[in-house]
């Protein structure tokens, strides 16, 4: 038997992220692997760092940990920019050595799409701003190609599984550190999960079969709340307090 532990979308939230490794090691697994979109965001990219450097895991990059690699200050969002402030050399070293996908036993991770880290996978965003499943046909076409039982994307930061029409298993194990956020792009839309919860995914392999369960982890948030709230950014303290993105707050 296999058995793998899926994180991602962390965002320089190292309370949930404390809380989830915590979780993880009572779990028994044989591996980590984490799909990326590490340091972004207004809260402790520092400590998110400090601890990921510490645990042995598999790791690859995101959209935001290519950005903060490639983009020059003057080019960078505003989440980039606490991360970028908050990151030693050592910290950018590693983000530059990590690989866009990978392979782990039978399990083959990216963050968005295996050909882009900035493509929803399973959702859709309509013109309007409203967000739903993609068409199958669009969600199968992005797995052609890849000769995997299971697949593991991120990005959308929303927990799902899907099985294919060939039976491969498609998994996204949510966020770790950010259950809602805004975008611009490719028009204005939300995406939440409406739970405060940090969650990934654990697979397990028994034989030829895989099964996947999404784990929910509660943990005390508020720190990380006083972090966004303190830096002006309403949306992402809602997020972290109810998993709902406002600005009410």
């Amino acid at each position: 038997m296999i058995k793998i532990a899926v994180i991602g979308d962390i965002h320089g939230n190292s309370a949930a992220l404390e809380a989830v490794l915590h979780d993880i090691d009572k779990c028994g697994v044989d591996t980590i692997v984490n799909v990326g979109d590490h340091f972004s965001g207004p809260l402790d990219s520092k400590g998110t760092a400090d601890l990921l450097l510490s645990r042995d895991m598999i790791s690859i990059r995101g959209n935001h940990d290519r950005w903060l690699v490639e983009k020059n200050r003057s080019e960078m969002g505003p989440s980039d920019l606490v991360a970028d402030s908050q990151l030693e050399q050592v910290h950018k070293d590693w983000l530059a050595s990590l690989a866009p996908t990978a392979r782990v036993d039978d399990v083959f991770l990216c963050h968005g799409t295996p050909i882009s880290d900035t493509t929803y996978w399973m959702e859709s965003v309509r013109p309007d701003g409203s967000v739903c499943m993609a068409e199958q046909e669009q969600i199968e076409q992005h797995a052609v190609g890849i000769v995997a039982p299971v697949i593991v994307c991120g990005h959308t930061h929303l927990p799902r599984l899907m099985q294919l029409k060939d039976g491969r298993l498609l998994v996204n194990p949510g966020s770790v550190g950010c259950p809602g956020y805004d975008d611009v792009s490719p028009v204005p839309h939300v995406m939440q999960t409406g739970t405060p919860d940090a969650s990934y995914a654990i697979l397990e392999q028994h034989g030829a079969q895989w099964t996947v369960s999404i784990k929910y982890v509660r943990y005390d948030s508020r720190e990380m709340v006083k972090l966004a709230t303190v830096a002006g950014r309403l949306e992402w303290a809602s997020s972290l307090a109810t998993g709902w993105v406002s600005t009410a707050c």
